[in-house]
């Protein structure tokens, strides 16, 4: 068999660099041009031939063994996040990869480079696919919406944009490394799944001054729905972890009128689709009732954002076994608990195994001012040693493996269609109240 950890020392310096570079070129979701280009040509200098995604950033290759067997799927994402604050952002955009996805990205490359080596796929059977995906993150909804608006994407993550693309047909399993705080090779249960919302208060503008009597305060109804959202948070069970953080957007135009529009966008967080729907209900129930409570309108864009990601009990062995065998000395940590946060990975878990497990490397707060990649020794380039034992131990002796955890597996939904559907279902949008001339109101929740 061949030494892949031998082939990944080999393509340190490739792989180092790659993680500066993207560090230094932050980028949000479907904005990721100067990174996509860089990984894009770095690609082809290895010798890939790519299949560019149409209209948007990221791209994906595959590799044939030869010999029959499953296709292994392995990601790296390309966005960064918005922290203004941060000393190493963009000071033009905010952007910065405080989420360590440069390391990500970096790895990818590196198991790329390993891949093409003379004997790389010997022992193997099967397919590899590898693939820079967009669009992690789930921010700036607004723009998203007007990509979606104007037909370029039908989803606002970029593995569900793919997935619906066809550019995952034929993977029967998927994996990526997510870069982590600390020094722990990391596996838990999951993580929750989100609605995107965004919600516009319709109020009227007057005078703040001489007439604020006949204005209705889009700010303060806003408010109001911020703190009657705050009142039903001991409502949320345990058990479905829900997480609901509304940020002000749009608070007005100029301080001396009544503001008449004012703009939030939130998630809801949770564990399970049943749980998410149900809070979204509620959540919805407490913003309709502020702008009752004000006389003003609002309108309310339900967007499926991200489902619960269910790591294969399979792939979380897999995960551990690889680590003990790539680094025998490394500190593994197997996590029985489901995070908080959220990932399009759970989109692919809902139709085939996956595992998005974490390796340190970075330092500072995830998505704070201080995060930073530490240890690019340990968050790139061990990363892609792991990464790379995995998927040997997928498609060695047949496949055994690998067909193993997909018989294992039960997938919540049948097929890429079904799931597809289920989530364009949550889509909704328009005004929730309508004002009837006697002055009562009815209310769509």
């Amino acid at each position: 068999m061949h030494d892949m950890l031998k082939s990944v020392d080999r393509y340190r310096s490739l792989i180092l660099e790659a993680e500066r570079y993207i560090w230094q070129h932050p980028e949000t979701g479907y904005k990721e041009e100067k990174t996509n280009q860089y990984m894009k040509e770095q690609f082809e200098k290895l010798g890939y031939e790519l299949h560019l995604a149409e209209g948007i950033t990221g791209f994906y290759t595959c590799l044939d063994t030869g010999r029959p067997g499953p296709e292994i799927l392995i990601l790296g994402e390309l966005d960064s996040i918005i922290c203004p604050n941060h000393p190493q952002c963009d000071p033009l955009t905010g952007a910065v990869h405080s989420c360590g996805h440069n390391a990500q990205c970096a790895a990818l490359l590196g198991i790329a480079a390993a891949l093409k080596e003379e004997g790389a796929l010997d022992g193997l059977c099967g397919k590899i696919r590898l693939c820079a995906v967009p669009a992690e993150e789930l921010l700036e909804i607004g723009y998203r919406r007007k990509l979606r608006n104007e037909g370029k994407i039908k989803y606002f993550g970029g593995k569900t944009e793919f997935l619906s693309r066809g550019y995952f047909d034929g993977v029967d399993i998927a994996f990526m490394v997510h870069t982590g705080v600390g020094n722990s090779y990391h596996v838990n249960l999951g993580s929750v799944g989100c609605i995107a919302k965004n919600i516009q208060y319709k109020g009227v503008a007057a005078h703040a001054g001489g007439s604020p009597w006949a204005g209705k305060n889009a700010l303060y109804a806003a408010t109001c729905g911020i703190n009657a959202i705050n009142a039903i948070r001991e409502t949320f069970k345990e058990k479905d972890i829900i997480r609901v953080h509304p940020i002000i957007t749009h608070g007005g135009d100029m301080v001396n009128a009544i503001p008449e529009e004012v703009t939030l966008e939130s998630y809801v967080r949770g564990s399970s689709y049943e749980g998410i729907t149900a809070a979204n209900k509620r959540v919805n129930q407490a913003l309709c009732g502020a702008a009752l409570s004000i006389g003003t309108n609002i309108e309310i864009t339900d967007i499926p954002g991200y489902a619960p990601l269910n790591n294969s009990l399979g792939m979380m062995e897999l995960c551990r076994d690889a680590a003990k065998k790539a680094d025998p000395e490394c500190n593994f940590v197997w996590d029985e608990h489901m995070g908080s946060g959220s990932t399009d990975m759970g989109d692919l878990s809902c139709i085939m195994p996956v595992v998005h497990p974490h390796m340190g490397g970075a330092k500072g707060r995830s998505h704070g001012n201080d995060y930073e990649i530490a240890d690019p020794e340990m968050a790139c380039v061990s990363s892609a040693k792991w990464q790379l034992t995995m998927l040997q131990m997928l498609l060695e002796n047949g496949a055994e493996r690998a067909k193993k955890i997909i018989a294992d597996y039960e997938a919540p939904f049948a097929s890429k269609e079904a799931y597809l559907e289920y989530v364009t279902g949550l889509n909704d949008c328009g005004d929730r109240i309508e004002y009837t001339e006697n002055g009562n109101a009815k209310v769509r929740l």
